[in-house]
């Protein structure tokens, strides 16, 4: 569904030029869910604007179902971290998570139907005429999310979309994000600084490297398919990948090679060995 190849971003300006993305190559099959994760500052939210279209990569490519993009492709939804910033607080709920839409040429009726199925979905079916400024920090991050399911894409980006929530909403939304992700085979691009979260939320998880970045090791996560906040997060094998993903990190933030691998951290036989 979708491929990334030898992607580069450098921005330049005032005498200045940073190297934010170097060469990044991966790829993510239909209906799969991924979670990038590095060090803080090593580029997430600059690779994922470039998957979306909304940054012009300095070099390298991005394909979406074969099409190479070049601008926001169709089929594609992108929640943000600030979802104050993302609603617009004069419209209601309702008007919020249909406005996407009209880009579409749908009816009113179909519009109608879709926002009532996307409020309904993240549990907030009753919220329609709400605005947003009257809910909390998690309902209008579901507010966000709905608008997104409401454009019912093929692709969905999130990028650290939980940042700004208590642990426990955090904990509901995660859950709700990978409910809705088997529900409506969604193939899902997740970008995230919790290396918990990442573990939890991904059925394989991206390591990057520090800035300039890289990717540094992709690890298949091989827990059950369903999951839950108590036993899969106290399983001896979700402390396996996390305490193995941690390594990583450190590692790059220290920019040496990575310790060798634990024998019972096994990447599966699809998985690029670690370098």
């Amino acid at each position: 569904m979708l491929d990334v190849r030898g992607l580069k971003k450098v921005y330049e300006g005032s005498g200045r030029r940073i190297e934010a993305v170097r060469d990044l190559t991966f790829s993510v099959a239909a209906g799969e869910l991924v979670c990038l994760v590095g060090p803080s500052g090593c580029g997430k939210t600059t690779l994922l604007k470039c998957v979306g279209g909304l940054l012009e990569p300095t070099a390298g490519e991005v394909f979406l179902a074969g099409r190479k993009v070049d601008g926001p492709p169709p089929g594609t939804a992108f929640v943000f971290q600030e979802y104050g910033r993302s609603l617009f607080p004069w419209m209601r709920v309702g008007a919020n998570v249909g406005l996407p839409l009209r880009r579409k040429g749908l009816s009113a009726a179909r519009r109608r139907v879709l926002v009532a199925d996307a409020l309904e979905s993240v549990g907030l079916a009753d919220a329609a005429g709400a605005h947003p400024w009257q809910l909390s920090g998690g309902m209008q991050q579901r507010v966000a999310i709905a608008r997104a399911l409401a454009y019912e894409p093929d692709v969905l980006l999130m990028d650290e979309p939980f940042a700004a929530v208590d642990a426990q909403t955090r904990a509901d939304l995660e859950d709700l994000v990978r409910r809705l992700w088997r529900e409506r085979s969604m193939t899902v691009l997740f970008v995230t600084h919790d290396i918990d979260e990442a573990v939890y939320l991904g059925e394989r998880v991206i390591v990057l490297s520090a800035s300039p970045t890289v990717v540094r090791e992709q690890l298949r996560v091989d827990l059950p398919r369903e999951r839950d906040q108590s036993a899969t997060r106290a399983a001896p094998r979700f402390a396996e990948l996390r305490t193995h993903v941690y390594g990583l990190i450190q590692a790059a933030k220290r920019g040496t090679a990575p310790a060798a691998r634990d024998a019972a951290v096994d990447l599966g036989k699809d998985s690029p060995p670690v370098r």
